[in-house]
Parts: C-alpha cells; sequence; structure tokens
C-alpha cells in the first residue's frame, strides 16, 4: 500500500472527524499549542532583537543565545521538563519556546542592524528620539525580514509541536504516536500530513501579513 493511499484511507475514515480524537479536536489543540508558543517567544525575541539592533550592543550575546537554543534537542529538552515538571502544558512550551526565540532574536536583531543609516542619521539630526527612530524610520524598512524570522519560528513550532503527544497531551502528534503504537500507518501518515498542511498554511499566513504589512517601496528594495 502507498501513501496516498493511507492518505485517502485516513481521510475518508467518518471516524476521523468527530468525537475527542477526531481531526479538527486535534488541529485545535495543535493551533492552540502552536499561536501560545509563537507569542511567548515573540514577547521575548523581538523587544530583545529590537533594542540590541538598534543599540548595536549584545551582538555576541544575540549570537551565543541563538547557537545554545539551535543545540538543544527538542525532545530532550522535553523529556527533561516532564520529570522535572510533570504532566502539563509547560513541559510542552518550554522546547517549542526555545525552539522559536531564536530565529526570532537573530533575524530581528540582523533586520534592524541592515536598515541603511543615512534616513537613522538624518532622523537623529531633525532632533527624533530614539524611540521613535526605532518604531518610525528602522521598524518599517526592518520590517519584512522581521517577519521571515517569526515565519521560520511559526513553521519550525508547528513542525514539533507534535512532541506534546509524548507527555499525553493532544494535537496533531497523537496521531503519529498513537498509530506508530498500534501499528496503525493509516493514522500516522494522516498526522503527519496534516502537520505538513498546517505548516504550509501557517506560511501563507505570513505571506498574506508581509503583503499587507510591508510598504511597497520596502517589498521592491527587498528584492
Amino acid at each position: 500500500m502507498n501513501v496516498l493511499h493511507f492518505i485517502n484511507n485516513f481521510f475518508s475514515d467518518s471516524a476521523h472527524w468527530h468525537g475527542y480524537d477526531g481531526i479538527p479536536t486535534r488541529l485545535r489543540e495543535h493551533i492552540q499549542y502552536s499561536l501560545i508558543a509563537l507569542a511567548i517567544a515573540a514577547a521575548i525575541g523581538l523587544p530583545v532583537g529590537l533594542l540590541t539592533g538598534h543599540t548595536g550592543r549584545g551582538g555576541n550575546t544575540v549570537a551565543f543565545i541563538a547557537t545554545a537554543g539551535r543545540a538543544l534537542p527538542s525532545f530532550g529538552l522535553l523529556v527533561l521538563m516532564f520529570v522535572l515538571l510533570g504532566l502539563g502544558l509547560t513541559p510542552v512550551m518550554i522546547p517549542l519556546v526555545v525552539l522559536a526565540v531564536p530565529p526570532i532574536l537573530v533575524t530581528t536583531y540582523e533586520a534592524v542592524r541592515s536598515v541603511d543609516p543615512s534616513p537613522v542619521d538624518a532622523a537623529r539630526g531633525m532632533g527624533m528620539a530614539e524611540s521613535r527612530v526605532l518604531f518610525q524610520v528602522e521598524l518599517p524598512v526592518a520590517l519584512p525580514l522581521i517577519l521571515s524570522g517569526l515565519r521560520s519560528a511559526a513553521i519550525q513550532i508547528v513542525s514539533t509541536a507534535t512532541i506534546a503527544a509524548y507527555v499525553s497531551l493532544g494535537g496533531l502528534g497523537r496521531y503519529i504516536v498513537d498509530g506508530l503504537y498500534q501499528r496503525n500507518y493509516e493514522k500516522v501518515v494522516g498526522g503527519a500530513t496534516l502537520v505538513a498542511v498546517l505548516a504550509l498554511l501557517a506560511l501563507g499566513f505570513f505571506w498574506l501579513v508581509a503583503r499587507f504589512t510591508v510598504s511597497p517601496g520596502v517589498r521592491r528594495s527587498a528584492r
């Protein structure tokens, strides 16, 4: 039996569309976990990246945090947090946030640092406060790259949030973990397909956000 046959059998089975283990429920859980993790990571990475990028200080620290965050294995960190904290959402959020902070932090820092200094110097010469320089001059120009960092983090979170199933939570990872345990490969392939589709939808969402939030002039110069 090929993969397409597994996919067809999984999605054509009406039992997978109803109840606590139905696709709508598992999809909603997965999106919930992903949004919470992305919001926490953005709340950490964006302010720090904007501040360090604007001041030009802390670049080495940003690079160290990014390297350390990428080096930590998400599943290993999940197991450690589970041992220390027990069951619950927190052991899942910690590895997802640790995974997502580096791309947000690094791209935000690099985005602000790569802004042409001429308009920045001109804004300061006109007496603009540093906060206005950051948010009115640097941020609009840096926005495409900042959004790319958020997009990368979102896709990584969506793809990795399947680990929630290993600590008895829900989400699309439930199909993969339960399917492997039951030797039900239709469920495994179906769950993996849903995760891939959700990651593609996240990619499309950030494309739309960039389309409507980045000014046309900045888009053209970024090409």
